[in-house]
């Protein structure tokens, strides 16, 4: 069923609607894997590392609420359960328990970069097709790039 219809052909919002579902997917991740690690970070960097981490948090929720928002405007259901980011996530395993402070940079890091990674697929793909997605696509990318630089220069 679709309640709005998009602009875009078949054809192009196929191709819209996969990246704008693994940008949302691979978002909502890093907000819980920056806030498990937030609650789980201890050592001699502790504060600093965990307020640092509550900002990642903070840009991947605005971010991800703006690609859901994204979808929905092209008549694409957004999907961010639970069940659906596990599957889908490009991120890796996630430490458990208490992380000193020099993992929790290196696991940031790792997944910054691999959100990233992923985040840049997504400009080169929805070039074409809709440079509107894309656009917001490189916003997000020029914001994880900042946070991935500065949790990279935290552990010199």
């Amino acid at each position: 069923m679709y309640v709005v219809k998009s602009p875009l052909s078949d054809e192009y919002l196929k191709t819209v609607s996969e990246a704008l579902q693994g940008a949302l997917v691979d978002l909502v991740d890093l907000s819980l894997v920056a806030k498990q690690i937030h609650w789980n970070v201890v050592g001699p960097r502790f504060r600093s590392v965990h307020l640092q981490l509550d900002e990642v948090v903070t840009t991947a929720r605005g971010h991800s609420d703006t690609v859901a928002e994204r979808a929905a405007a092209l008549g694409v259901s957004p999907d961010g359960r639970a069940a659906t980011v596990a599957v889908g996530s490009g991120i890796g395993v996630t430490p458990e328990g208490w992380v000193d402070d020099a993992a929790a940079v290196s696991a940031l890091v790792d997944a910054l970069g691999a959100v990233i990674a992923r985040m840049r697929e997504r400009i080169a793909a929805t070039e074409e097709p809709d440079p509107v997605t894309q656009d917001i696509f490189i916003t997000i990318t020029a914001d994880l790039e900042k946070h991935h630089w500065m949790f990279q220069a935290a552990n010199g």
